[in-house]
């Protein structure tokens, strides 16, 4: 997944301690990444857009509604932050009617390779388009975006963790500047030494950035997110490997995930929601199909409850649906209003 611009000079040598920023952007998209490597993140872990088919048609149904809000224009975007290997981008121009997947270009945003086998009619970049007319589309992206990591020390004070490649922490300088005003404003640690925060900042410029490249349309970020009312006392930094949960080792075997404080990245106009809510808005429901359809067509009924198994992961309280929805429309009304 694209993150921010990688400086693979240095590295985090076995001995050398890093912020957890540093680290993790090494880890993640240095010469040795993760995200570069050629399974991609669906060879670790299960995202929406793998889980079913039903999330890239919610989001084409989306990219419609912006379509018509839009006046139906003659080119209609839709660009795929952080594309892994543009699983939903080619699921989106694939469920989209006729007349308006004829009009549309997609954009797949990466530091990956392009996959060989990626239709040719999706471009592959590594910086999302400027002035786009459309739907930029942010799944699970600015989790992957590295930030710093604090915990508040014996005497109270908030410092940086610092790690080295093993995984090994320890405390270093105090937080300060911009850091620690935005700790102060988005995620103020209580005098409790062992309390832990993620640094949301880059987060906040890397989705105020892509947003800014939609001209006219709808900007959505789709994440793990927790709100200021309800942060979690010691982070959520985390790592994934081969589909299971792991320590958060900065060495490029694992991914390195953190949950979004998607509030601070609102911008003004913006409207946070549930996954659970804007997918039923966009019409996807985990309701059994009726029995009856069971003895008139019974591969009908076996494929409706297959969906409708889909659909419940997709809405799932504690999973899935529980996902935020950060949405920005620039220049029309809220699609799901």
């Amino acid at each position: 997944m694209a993150g921010e611009t990688v400086d693979t000079a240095a590295g985090a040598a076995a001995g050398e301690w890093l912020g957890w920023r540093a680290a993790t952007r090494e880890a993640l998209y240095g010469e040795q990444g993760f995200y570069l490597r050629p399974e991609g993140p669906a060879g670790h872990f299960r995202t929406s857009v793998h889980a079913s088919p039903l999330f890239a048609g919610a989001v084409a149904r989306l990219l419609c509604r912006v379509d018509e809000a839009l006046g139906r224009p003659a080119s209609l975007g839709f660009v795929d932050m952080g594309a892994g290997r543009g699983e939903l981008v080619t699921g989106v121009l694939g469920a989209l009617p006729p007349e308006v997947a004829a009009r549309a270009r997609g954009y797949a945003v990466e530091l990956a390779d392009r996959p060989v086998d990626l239709d040719h009619r999706i471009e592959w970049l590594t910086e999302p388009p400027a002035g786009l007319t459309g739907l930029l589309f942010a799944n699970e992206w600015l989790d992957n975006v590295p930030v710093e990591v604090a915990e508040v020390d014996p005497a109270g004070v908030p410092r940086l963790v610092l790690v080295r490649r093993d995984g090994t922490e320890r405390l270093g300088e105090p937080v300060s500047g911009a850091d620690a005003e935005w700790l102060a404003r988005w995620w103020p640690l209580p005098p409790e030494p062992g309390t832990r925060a993620e640094i949301g900042l880059p987060r906040d410029t890397a989705w105020a950035a892509a947003r800014a490249t939609v001209g006219r349309g709808l900007a959505v970020a789709v994440d793990y997110a927790h709100p200021a009312d309800a942060r979690p006392p010691f982070g959520t930094l985390t790592g994934f490997r081969a589909g299971r949960e792991t320590a958060p080792v900065p060495d490029g075997s694992c991914d390195l995930t953190a949950h979004v404080a998607l509030d601070a990245c609102a911008g003004p106009g913006a409207r946070l929601l549930t996954q659970r809510e804007a997918l039923h808005a966009l019409g996807v429901a985990g309701g059994r199909p009726p029995l009856s359809l069971a003895s008139t067509d019974p591969a009908a009924y076996v494929r409706a409850l297959a969906g409708a198994g889909e659909a419940a992961e997709l809405t799932a309280t504690g999973g899935l649906g529980d996902f935020g929805w950060l949405m920005e429309p620039a220049g029309i009304p809220d699609p799901l209003l």
